[in-house]
């Protein structure tokens, strides 16, 4: 006999028999939403076959982007070598935990925002884009006002049910 766990509002759950699939209620709605999660995980990769992004989240067919709740949020620059991309990932968590501090009242919390940015900036996921075709940069906005809208309707996917996978 299969006993299954239903999700509460606010919660997913993971089935392995079979085609994986994740159940989950968004805690707006609480309606049930059902996926597989293979249909969900868009992985790019770098030349020599590396995973460049968690599965968690779609990638865009061209890797500008992954779409976190319906939103395009650009990815880091791919040319970057490893060890610079580490040390500027380095530098941005250590930022970020100096945002962390200044909100709890030790430092300088616009200083510490602005080396998150300029962190971010040369990871190239902020400033100018890291392409050179000259296409426009789409980077926080919804997925479907822009050239990508196709292709994430083709995952099956909305802004409301995008949040756990």
């Amino acid at each position: 006999m299969l006993q299954l766990a239903i999700p509460m509002r606010g919660e997913a759950i993971v089935l392995t028999t079979g085609t994986p699939l994740v159940v989950w209620v968004p805690a707006l709605t609480g309606k049930m939403i059902c996926r597989p999660i293979l249909a969900r995980c868009s992985l790019a990769m770098t030349a020599d076959g590396a995973s460049m992004s968690s599965p968690r989240y779609p990638v865009t067919p061209d890797g500008r982007y992954f779409v976190v709740r319906g939103r395009l949020w650009r990815r880091s620059n791919p040319q970057l070598a490893e060890e610079e991309r580490q040390r500027l990932v380095r530098e941005l968590m250590k930022s970020r935990r100096a945002v962390k501090d200044a909100r709890r009242g030790s430092g300088d919390l616009s200083e510490a925002r602005a080396h998150v940015h300029a962190a971010k900036v040369a990871l190239g996921e902020r400033g100018p884009v890291w392409w050179a075709d000259g296409a426009p940069d789409h980077n926080r906005r919804l997925v479907s006002s822009t050239p990508y809208a196709s292709w994430f309707q083709a995952l099956g996917a909305t802004c409301d049910d995008t949040a756990l996978t």
